[in-house]
């Protein structure tokens, strides 16, 4: 989407070419209660310690925060067994995501990703002067000899989605281990694990070992998905200590708040809640799986806290036809056409009875009612 900018000021090579991120719908025209399944949030939402850390906050809000988010950066090396001067913590994951692109690539090179990955990934490739390559997927799913062939001298940056959104596959450890052995040492290799906390693979491994093992592996994080605190904008990443070294110039000097950082140490702390979260998924996903496939439609197995529906490209039966159906029931999924998937809908795991409301509307749609 190429737009031409005239007049005295002129953006940066490639950032007219940004078709912006569109974020999941929440609200319907019409209805009094929707059923917000479009952003893969925690339908248990954040923990009460996590509540009340947050509020606590309100009685210093003419304080700035701690810069380097040195309480929160402990707790989470506490929590996950890592070292706290090897973590970075940002306004939520796509700020690091969008840091470490502006910080290794720039005009003329080349950012590799795998086709149906996060879209943010092009947008960062595009907004620092790169071109973003996608790499084809096979069954929905990263090929690592895809990727890998997709990388060419100018590769500065591979960023994988693991487990994926919005397709919910995953490359176990040993492929991404061949993949990054395969590497060469000057690719920076970013693992966006954004969902691992729902991950029950027993393949999966641990994205961590993969950073200790190499100069250049990172591993992003968020707070938006298993914490419930999409609304504060929280992250971290883990890396090399050079490269978190790197990111620590370029980010703003308070650029995680105050009241995100307290409630942050609250939840990651809080395994109670992260237990209950996971315990939710772990039952609802695999039931809801099952009831769209008794209905004839394709679901890949999913290692997030969504599901990946794919429609036929039957009018009135199609993916459009089945969006327009579940929102005049109330219910909001994500459109997935900006992911190269149009014949497909993104559905987050909700509450019991919105996973209900789910199956009842889809057996509508498709005469099975």
């Amino acid at each position: 989407m190429a737009t031409d900018q005239t007049g005295p000021l002129t953006p940066q090579p490639g950032i007219m070419t940004i078709a912006p991120y569109v974020p999941g719908e929440h609200g319907l025209a019409g209805h009094n209660r929707v059923i917000v399944l479009s952003a893969n949030e925690n339908p248990l939402g954040p923990g009460d310690a996590a509540r009340k850390a947050y509020v606590a906050a309100a009685g210093a809000l003419e304080r700035y925060p701690e810069g380097s988010a040195r309480a929160l950066r402990e707790a989470i090396a506490k929590a996950e067994g890592l070292e706290a001067d090897r973590i970075v913590c940002g306004a939520g994951s796509d700020e690091l995501l969008t840091m470490l692109g502006q910080c290794y690539a720039g005009v003329g090179d080349e950012v590799v990703y795998s086709a149906h990955g996060f879209t943010m990934y092009p947008i960062i490739a595009r907004s620092v002067g790169a071109r973003p390559v996608a790499a084809p997927e096979i069954d929905l799913t990263a090929d690592v000899e895809a990727l890998l062939a997709a990388v060419t001298p100018r590769t500065k940056i591979i960023y994988i989605a693991n487990p994926n959104n919005p397709t919910g596959t995953y490359l176990p450890m040993r492929a991404l281990q061949d993949f990054r052995n395969r590497l060469r040492d000057d690719i920076l290799l970013v693992l966006d694990a954004a969902y691992v906390e729902y991950v029950t693979a027993s393949d999966y491994g641990n994205p961590a070992d993969l950073v200790r093992q190499h100069e250049n592996v990172v591993m992003c994080r968020t707070f938006s998905k298993i914490h419930g605190l999409a609304a504060v904008r929280l992250g971290w990443c883990y890396g090399p200590k050079a490269v978190i070294e790197v990111l620590n110039r370029v980010r703003g000097p308070f650029n995680v708040n105050g009241a995100a950082q307290a409630a942050g140490v609250a939840a990651i702390l809080d395994k109670a809640h992260q237990d209950r979260s996971r315990a939710h998924n772990a039952h609802w996903l695999p039931w809801l799986t099952a009831e769209v496939r008794k209905l004839g439609l394709e679901v890949p197995s999913s290692q997030g806290n969504f599901i990946l529906v794919r429609f036929p490209k039957e009018p009135g039966r199609d993916a459009a036809a089945a969006i327009e159906h579940l929102n005049a029931h109330g219910i909001i999924p994500r459109r997935m056409a900006g992911y190269g998937l149009p014949d497909s809908l993104r559905i987050t795991i909700g509450l019991e009875e919105d996973n209900q409301a789910v199956a009842a509307a889809l057996r509508e749609f498709m005469g099975q009612a």
